[in-house]
């Protein structure tokens, strides 16, 4: 167990768990959650529960526990490196590698992959996550970071937050987007229909999407897409809840023939370096199907 950290309550909050989880940078919170719940975070020198109300003067302590050895196996994989050093680790994911092991995937993950390149990563994430500062769905190709240690992953976290760090995508959509530039602001949360799904809802967090229009072709848009939160599948919710899905999603739009995956790849990353803080760029153009797809629309509004 780590020496138990204090800290005073600046500001009123609805919320410990979200609290507390804004304040360990790198921690979601659902692990804070289970850090209250196994009784390593004390409010007032008393017990906490993830929903106690906060106020200024309240005292928080709290004790990491000492990560538990990962029980993944090492697995050889040909990744994509664009940049590496002792902090941190910039990839280009393929379209179709699941990021960290889930119900389905125990087996042949990034996180496999990356373990396959040696056992140094950030354990903030938990064993089953090693280096996962954020992530990208199965079928979304493009840049990710991922972190070789705690400090880095808690430096990188804190930029995601602050949105010190950029990220934009390529996306194709279905239909003739009308604005040349729009801001989506839209919360998202579980789908209270289909669960497995997210969805814009009252209540959900707050998300922002930005795009700009690059292209109109074949009844479909390419657009350049910006990213000012974080949440699980944003770009796809949001596109789809202005009625422009991505071209090729089967979960918020529909299956297309010129594409077997949703039409969008994560171009350019960037960040701060947590060690030098210089400001580091990469860029990385659609793989081949991606631009197979809009080839083919682009010659289809030729003829």
């Amino acid at each position: 167990m780590s020496q138990a950290e204090q800290h005073i309550v600046v500001a009123d909050a609805a919320r410990l768990d979200q609290y507390l989880a804004a304040l360990l940078m790198g921690e979601s919170r659902s692990q804070v959650q289970r850090l209250i719940a196994e009784g390593h975070v004390r409010l007032n020198d008393g017990p906490a529960r993830p929903g106690s109300r906060l106020r200024v003067g309240d005292r928080l302590s709290w004790e990491l526990p000492e990560p538990t050895p990962s029980r993944l196996v090492a697995e050889p994989m040909d990744l994509r490196i664009l940049y590496e050093d002792e902090d941190l680790v910039v990839i280009d994911k393929p379209a179709g590698l699941v990021v960290h092991p889930g119900p389905g995937h125990p087996s042949g993950t990034l996180v496999h992959g990356l373990l396959g390149r040696g056992p140094a990563w950030s354990t903030i994430g938990g064993t089953e996550r090693p280096g996962i500062v954020h992530r990208l769905d199965r079928d979304t190709s493009g840049l990710m970071v991922v972190a070789r240690n705690d400090e880095a992953h808690r430096n990188l976290a804190r930029q995601l937050q602050e949105r010190v760090m950029t990220r934009r995508y390529r996306a194709i959509v279905v239909g003739e987007v009308a604005e040349q530039a729009a801001r989506i602001e839209a919360p998202i949360g579980r789908d209270r229909k289909h669960r497995q799904r997210m969805a814009v809802v009252a209540g959900g967090r707050e998300a922002i999407t930005e795009f700009r229009r690059l292209a109109v072709a074949g009844g479909n848009s390419l657009l350049d897409v910006s990213l000012g939160t974080g949440r699980t599948h944003q770009i796809r919710v949001h596109l789809a809840y202005i009625k422009h899905p991505v071209l090729g999603d089967p979960v918020y739009g529909r299956r297309s023939p010129l594409i077997d995956r949703p039409a969008l790849h994560a171009q350019s990353l960037t960040l701060r370096h947590p060690s030098t803080d210089k400001t580091m760029t990469w860029e990385s153009p659609p793989p081949a199907d991606f631009e197979l797809a809009w080839n083919s629309l682009t010659e289809r509004k030729m003829r």
